[in-house]
């Protein structure tokens, strides 16, 4: 399965591709090395996505290259579940994180990331992304899509920053 968008790792560093909905957000998640350990230990158990409220599925214990999974929204039988790929992982000291793009079935086109950093001691997590809808019925709703994505982003800086 391919991924649904051209633009595979503009995450990671540089301008964000035209002609997609950007979302940044970067807030401070503590400090000290104690603290940056914690929070790529609970990036890497896919915290942020599970403190927002998304339930995921995979078979990998952690997040790498070329891992597939599914994130769900909703309640019930109206989950919706949203196939992804890990696109990139950054692994090095000071710099932890992942950049996942969408497959096909997911509702929207493009890729998300999440990066932790150091900053002299301050730790830094910051979600990156892109995307544009990709189903007519999110095309209609895209006023309401915007305000989830924005909540949902929201959601992942307050479980990061509740460490």
């Amino acid at each position: 399965m391919n991924l649904t968008y051209s633009e595979v790792g503009a995450t990671l560093d540089g301008p964000l591709p035209a002609g997609y909905l950007h979302v940044t957000r970067r807030v401070r998640v503590g400090s000290g090395p104690a603290a940056f350990r914690v929070a790529a230990d609970a990036l890497a158990q896919w915290r942020p996505q599970r403190g927002a409220g998304l339930q995921v599925r995979t078979k990998a214990e952690r997040p790498a290259l070329g891992v597939d999974f599914a994130t769900g929204i909703g309640f019930g039988p109206l989950r919706l579940w949203q196939p992804c790929r890990i696109v990139w992982v950054v692994d090095e000291p000071g710099r932890y994180g992942f950049g996942f793009g969408t497959l096909p079935g997911h509702v929207e086109t493009g890729e998300e990331a999440f990066l932790l950093s150091t900053d002299a001691d301050d730790v830094w997590f910051e979600v990156r992304a892109f995307s544009r809808p990709a189903k007519w019925w999110v095309k209609l709703g895209a006023p309401l899509a915007r305000l989830v994505q924005a909540r949902v982003t929201d959601r992942y800086a307050a479980a990061m920053q509740g460490l």
